[in-house]
């Protein structure tokens, strides 16, 4: 089966270089969706036909499915970011690819080619921020454009291969009568927490990874009245504040 699969890599690879050529000579297909699908239609008939291949109805949306997402979006990546209840995934090199569903972590199916596959998803991820990763500066935080937090470590550093770790951006985030409905924390517990901000406290939210320190501040943040002027320093921005009069800061890594 070797050949075959050789084969469709074949096929993959002319396809997308067909479709980059028409984004080359049009950029404005990667706005249209819809137009690039159909691009991508009529360049797989006639490479099938070319080629003499024979596939499957579901090898056929399967192998359309990942051109586009490699175009559009973050590759093999893209089905577990547009999964509602994925909340985190972890790449630990091209090979390995877990996901967060409800508080568990699995391994999934999902694979890169190789390691060369999954750094250009990556070098995908931070050009439009303007940010790189090499050798000299093998580790860097980033963020998706919904807001989801990105780390990257790469060799020589991660000896298993470039690893990828994507939090999620919470689309809807948890309110105060959310925390007290899983029992997070009591009622008499809010009351005080919202009456200590209105106060203008000093609060200090501390804990492990994964224990709730934005999810709580992003709570806490709903009672800063609206005529009070908010600034937020973070390493990397993912408080999500209601307010419109807020300066938010981001965080630069030292220069070497």
């Amino acid at each position: 089966m070797k050949w075959r699969q050789d084969t469709v890599e074949q096929l993959r690879q002319s396809l997308q270089e067909r479709l980059m050529q028409e984004i080359e000579r049009d950029p404005s297909l990667l706005q249209q969706r819809d137009r690039l699908v159909r691009l991508l239609e009529e360049a797989f008939e006639a490479e099938v036909a070319t080629r003499n291949i024979v596939l499957s109805r579901g090898e056929r949306v399967q192998l359309q499915a990942s051109l586009i997402n490699e175009i559009l979006g973050y590759g093999p990546l893209q089905p577990l970011l547009d999964d509602p209840e994925v909340t985190e995934i972890m790449v630990n090199g091209p090979h390995q690819v877990y996901a967060e569903r409800k508080g568990k972590i699995e391994l999934t199916s999902i694979r890169f080619r190789d390691e060369q596959h999954l750094m250009r998803i990556i070098e995908k991820i931070l050009l439009p921020l303007g940010k790189r990763v090499d050798e000299r500066v093998p580790m860097v935080d980033a963020r998706l454009p919904d807001g989801s937090r990105v780390n990257i470590v790469i060799p020589p550093i991660a000896l298993n291969g470039p690893c990828v770790t994507i939090r999620k951006f919470s689309r809807d985030p948890f309110t105060m009568a959310d925390l007290i409905a899983l029992e997070t924390l009591t009622p008499e517990a809010a009351q005080f927490l919202q009456a200590a901000v209105q106060a203008k406290l000093n609060i200090l939210i501390s804990g492990g990874t994964s224990s709730g320190k934005t999810t709580l501040l992003n709570v806490l943040s709903a009672f800063i009245p609206n005529d009070e002027r908010i600034i937020t320093i973070e390493d990397t921005a993912e408080l999500q504040l209601r307010q419109d009069h807020v300066v938010r800061l981001e965080a630069r890594p030292p220069k070497h």
